[in-house]
Parts: structure tokens; C-alpha cells; sequence
């Protein structure tokens, strides 16, 4: 009976999922208003990822899950730093949850059809607990990636300061020294701090401008700081060579300091492990005594 309950879930599941792709609903008039008179807002610098195989999946039902009002504001920001589209991560939301929806039926109706039927609370339980897993793995998943996309910026915004002070102390200017700085490193952090110079360049703006907009959507103040001093720097002429050196110390104080944090709190995760074996060798030597004294008994 759960299995064939289950089954039609599914079906109707796959119905309206068709009825939606086949007829999408339509946008109300007043939000097409005012997305018209919206004020054109500045291009962003992340660029999000497009396709997947969720995306094929799940997103029929991605309409409903902006109405309920998904994804948040937070991770919507996690998502821009991870170079990903709101409606991919909404689209493996609701594959993930219709996997897990489904699983446990199915693998409930083949024991049933082998001869070893499972009491009905196991697949309903598990079909909750998929599901719900399912539909919260990709927050976490954004949630971990996006912070350790910061962390790797703010080392990489050290070095990057650390080459801007040899610049300037060389008789470079401000904003040749940002764009050599640039592009003498690798990786995803320098890579988007070309493209807000690059930005700067072809929208013929400051580059303290995009490096702000680029701390904002990522969430780092270290950026917004930088982009506010190289700004004193442009329109009042205020010397910044010191505060940048003063700003890439301290920076390399945080690192340093976080990275110890990590370390110790890693090895005291290293230490469970060696309790739990050793708590399974006490067992394993006394077990035999303690059937001994029972049997005894």
C-alpha cells in the first residue's frame, strides 16, 4: 500500500512537472512594470556557471521554489561567489529532494517484490529524511565553498597588497601598480580582480569603483577598505603606501592566526578516532572474561 501510494506521488509529481514546462506561468503586469522602470543596476563582476545535469531535471520546478521565496539573500551571495545561477542551485534543490522523495519507495517495492517486505514506517521515515536531506545538501555545499573561496581571496588580497607597496615604492602610480599587481598572480582570486580593472578600463571609470563593487559581492571588507583608501589616494592626492603596508601585515597576522586555529582544531578531531579505537580494543579484550563470568552465572 505505501508503495503503490508512493508511485502516484511520483506520478503526479511528473504530471504537473510536464503541465508547468508545457504552460508556464505567466509574470503578473505590475512586476513587468516595474522591471521596466527599474534603474539599470551596474553589470556584476562574478559571473555565474549555467547547465548541469540538475538543471535538466529539476527545473520545472524551479517557479515554485521562487515563489515560496528561495533562494535567501545569503544565498544568493554565496551563490555569486561561487560563480553559480540561482535557478541551478534551485533546479539540484528540487532534484536532489525528488531523488530522495523516491529512493526509499523504490528500494521498498523491490524487497517487496523479492519476498522481504519492509514495515511501512522504514521507507516513510526514509523518504522523509532523503528528501529533506536532499533539498538542504546543496545550501551546505554553497555555504562551504563560498566561504573557502573568501579565505583564498583574503590570502591572495595580501600578496596582491604586498606587490601594490613594491610598486609604489618603485615610482609606479596608483592605478599602473594595480593592474602589474594583477597580473603577476594566478588563480581565481587574481582573476577577478582583473576583471573588475578590466571593467574599470572598458567603462572608462576608477578602478577603486569595481574593486568596491567586487568587495560587496564578495563580502569582504578588506576590499571595500582598499578601494575606499585607493580612492583618497585618486581624488585627494593622500598618500597610501603606509596604510597599504600596515593593512598587508595585519592581514598576514589574521592568516596566520586562523591557520594555527585550524591546525589545532584539526588535530584535536585527530584525536577521536584514536579514543574510539581504543575504547573498541578494551571491549575487544574483555569481552571474552565478561561471557566467561555470565555464563557462570
Amino acid at each position: 500500500m505505501t508503495a503503490l501510494v508512493l508511485l502516484g506521488i511520483g506520478v503526479g509529481l511528473g504530471l504537473w512537472a510536464l503541465v508547468v514546462w508545457l504552460i508556464p506561468p505567466r509574470p503578473p503586469l505590475a512586476a513587468l512594470i516595474s522591471r521596466l522602470n527599474a534603474a539599470s543596476a551596474p553589470p556584476p563582476i562574478l559571473r555565474p556557471d549555467q547547465g548541469g545535469w540538475a538543471v535538466r531535471i529539476g527545473s520545472p520546478f524551479t517557479s515554485l521554489l521562487r515563489a515560496v521565496g528561495l533562494p535567501g539573500r545569503t544565498i544568493t551571495q554565496d551563490l555569486a561567489i561561487t560563480e553559480r545561477s540561482s535557478e541551478t542551485h534551485l533546479a539540484e534543490k528540487a532534484a536532489l529532494a525528488l531523488t530522495g522523495l523516491l529512493l526509499p519507495g523504490a528500494v521498498g517495492t523491490l524487497l517487496a517484490l523479492g519476498g522481504r517486505a519492509l514495515p511501512w514506517p522504514v521507507p516513510l521515515g526514509g523518504t522523509l529524511v532523503f528528501a529533506v536531506s536532499g533539498f538542504l545538501l546543496p545550501d551546505v555545499t554553497v555555504r562551504a565553498e563560498a566561504e573557502r573561496r573568501r579565505d583564498a581571496f583574503r590570502h591572495a588580497l595580501g600578496a596582491y597588497l604586498n606587490l601594490i607597496h613594491v610598486l609604489l615604492a618603485g615610482g609606479a602610480g596608483v592605478d599602473g601598480a594595480l593592474n602589474d599587481a594583477a597580473g603577476i598572480g594566478h588563480g581565481w582570486p587574481f582573476q577577478q580582480l582583473r576583471r573588475a580593472l578590466n571593467t574599470a578600463r572598458l567603462t572608462r571609470t576608477s578602478p577603486w569603483t569595481p574593486l568596491g563593487q567586487l568587495g560587496e559581492e564578495l563580502q569582504i571588507s578588506e576590499l571595500s577598505e582598499l578601494a575606499a583608501g585607493l580612492s583618497l589616494a585618486g581624488t585627494e592626492g593622500a598618500k597610501v603606501r603606509a596604510s597599504l603596508a600596515a593593512k598587508a601585515a595585519g592581514m598576514r597576522q589574521r592568516s596566520g592566526a586562523e591557520a594555527e586555529g585550524k591546525a589545532n582544531a584539526a588535530t584535536e578531531r585527530m584525536a577521536l578516532p584514536g579514543i574510539l579505537m581504543a575504547f573498541g580494543f578494551i571491549i575487544f579484550v574483555f569481552y571474552p572474561a565478561l561471557t566467561q563470568i555470565t555464563n557462570s552465572l
